[in-house]
């Protein structure tokens, strides 16, 4: 791994599943250090099957994947899926300890991290989330906005290379979609977001990957993509009604 090395580098990704369905039909992408990337597409277009490759869930049949330089492979998969931090759309898929303490400590321990440096992870992680009063409370007694924060915490405490976010403002009121958003805004960490919100891929992301059809269809800044009516009428995508794209400032 070189310090120059992309946070993400997809070279030709093919992948079928089992059945024969074909998912994927060669995908290059790049994502360098510290950019925001919305990923957009209709359902099946194979969003979630590129996603699983980027830690290895998936195997790629043919073509490559890296993180910071690091080939995921059998043999790299613990630190690939360290360096690759997802975050799942329902965040009750994430927390499954007792406290919110344990939660986010439960990964860095199992690294081997143990003591004063496990404590400054958690501690670290919930602060950048807004998270930290309720280090000791049960998940469960959280709001939905407030796991969210969370499942995000326990991903941060992994030091990742790139936070891979699943529909992250789904089911979220106004008051904690745009909380987590200046959240995500904070946050010095490379960020691929999957998402069917248009205008929120618009508030964070200034580049944009359009998906369809197991290849990526487009690639661009995210205004021009949503101001592009051909192109989001080609792959099924709609802004809210009464949306306008506002005009590139200056």
């Amino acid at each position: 791994m070189t310090s120059g090395s992309p946070s993400l580098t997809v070279s030709r990704l093919a992948y079928a599943y089992p059945d024969g369905t074909q998912a994927l039909y060669g995908v290059d992408l790049t994502i360098e250090r510290g950019e925001r990337v919305a990923l957009l597409g209709p359902n099946g277009a194979g969003k979630t099957t590129l996603v699983m490759h980027l830690n290895g869930i998936l195997t790629a049949g043919h073509g490559t994947v890296e993180v910071a330089g690091l080939p995921v492979r059998a043999d790299t998969l613990r630190e690939i899926r360290r360096r690759v931090g997802l975050v799942f759309q329902d965040p009750d898929d994430q927390l499954f300890m007792p406290t919110v303490r344990e939660d986010v400590a439960f990964g860095p321990a199992n690294l081997g991290l143990r003591g004063a440096e496990l404590d400054r992870r958690v501690r670290d992680a919930l602060e950048r989330v807004g998270m930290l009063d309720a280090i000791d409370r049960p998940p469960h007694h959280l709001s939905f906005g407030q796991r969210r924060r969370v499942a995000v915490a326990t991903v941060l405490a992994m030091e990742p290379e790139i936070l891979v976010l699943d529909e992250p403002s789904s089911n979220l009121d106004p008051a904690s979609r745009r909380e987590l958003a200046e959240i995500l805004k904070s946050l010095d960490v490379t960020v691929l977001m999957v998402t069917h919100d248009l205008p929120y891929a618009l508030e964070l992301c200034e580049r944009s990957l359009v998906m369809s059809e197991g290849v990526i269809a487009a690639d661009g800044p995210t205004r021009a993509l949503l101001a592009d009516e051909r192109l989001l009428a080609a792959h099924r995508l709609e802004l809210p009604y009464g949306f306008a794209v506002p005009a590139q400032p200056g």
